[in-house]
């Protein structure tokens, strides 16, 4: 049997440019099969942890852990620094004071009044949107998601 020429063809070779390109840039043919694993991961990891009573010390280590963890990442890959702008918008920043004080009034006076029935917390109101577990599930996924976005960035 004689040896087929190995010199790839025209076709081949964009193929072979495509494959370098996806090598370089971290390509891997496992990375969905580890990203569902990771996925699945911290969805179960926030399910165990949306089963702990608020305020005890089984919610404060699960939320302690991921916070380690993301800071330890953080720590050792420092992003890299963006300049300060020449000047602030003030403006824009009086938007946020104004909202932040905003929410500061309403808890500070709902907790003089003692949260009647007619001026609740902000705590009293979002209590019952995010008593079922598959709520607290969500939050706190998105609360780690956000946590590595942020850590990523």
């Amino acid at each position: 049997m004689a040896r087929q020429d190995t010199a790839p063809s025209r076709d081949h070779a964009g193929r072979w440019a495509r494959y370098a390109v996806w090598r370089r840039r971290g390509g891997s043919r496992w990375r969905p099969v580890r990203t569902i694993l990771i996925c699945t991961g911290l969805a179960a990891y926030a399910w165990v942890v949306a089963t702990t009573r608020p305020l005890t010390g089984g919610s404060l280590i699960g939320v302690l852990i991921p916070g380690m963890v993301l800071g330890a990442i953080a720590y050792g890959r420092p992003p890299e620094r963006i300049p300060a702008p020449e000047r602030l918008d003030i403006r824009g920043i009086s938007y946020w004071l104004i909202c932040l004080a905003l929410l500061f009034e309403w808890e500070a006076s709902a907790w003089r009044d003692n949260s009647l029935w007619w001026h609740p917390s902000l705590t009293n109101l979002i209590n019952p949107l995010i008593g079922p577990q598959v709520t607290k599930t969500t939050a706190i996924l998105v609360w780690m998601l956000a946590g590595w976005g942020l850590v990523k960035r």
